[in-house]
């Protein structure tokens, strides 16, 4: 069985991209990216953290309803690599469990907070039959509030067919984010490109 490995892009020839929001649901700025993929009549994918979603159960409700995925991101937020095992499963399944409660679904997308992990992260993941989801436009960092222009460029020149993007709707003052999200997501629509979820640009 070959190991699991971090997927940050699907090979494909469909104009289809996959955008992506860490740590939230937050009660300011999700709703916002949720009314921006309404317009563009696109979705994306929420790797959500358990104690936000405690904290904002109608918004995982809403971005449900409006056919956008929910990924599992664990409940508090740790770095895997430093856990035990178990503790990197209770971390998991605590959040995967909610997220069935709220949706009605099973998540089957994984992004280990921070992208960190190792072998028995992966083992732990690889058992719970998760696609593990990292993404191209690292250099964005749009978590360290780098500007709007530099949000966006650095996660322009990662557009292809099949990228996989990242930024986060969750933890501190996410405005510039939105703000370089709404710009993105209007060129990518008016060039062609399908605003898809993580698994269904991995079912293409």
């Amino acid at each position: 069985m070959s190991e699991l490995k971090m997927i940050t892009e699907v090979s494909t020839s469909q104009k289809a991209v996959a955008i992506t929001f860490d740590d939230g649901p937050n009660p300011i700025y999700t709703p916002q990216v949720l009314e921006i993929f309404a317009e563009a009549e696109g979705k994306a994918t929420f790797f959500m953290i358990g104690e936000q979603m405690e904290k904002n159960p109608e918004i995982v409700k809403e971005a449900a309803e409006q056919g956008h995925e929910i990924g599992n991101h664990t409940y508090s937020h740790p770095k895997l690599s430093e856990l035990t095992p178990a503790d990197c499963l209770a971390e998991i399944e605590r959040t995967e469990q909610m997220i069935r409660d709220l949706t009605g679904k099973k998540p089957v997308t994984f992004r280990p907070p921070y992208l960190d992990y190792n072998h028995e992260t992966i083992s732990v993941v690889e058992s719970k039959g998760y696609s593990m989801i990292g993404a191209l436009n690292l250099e964005a960092q749009d978590w360290e509030q780098p500007g709007v222009d530099h949000i966006l460029a650095a996660s322009k020149k990662c557009v292809n067919n099949g990228s996989i993007l990242i930024f986060h709707d969750g933890y501190g003052d996410r405005s510039q984010t939105i703000e370089a999200v709404r710009v993105l997501v209007s060129e990518l629509k008016s060039q062609g490109y399908q605003l898809l979820t993580v698994s269904e640009l991995l079912n293409i």
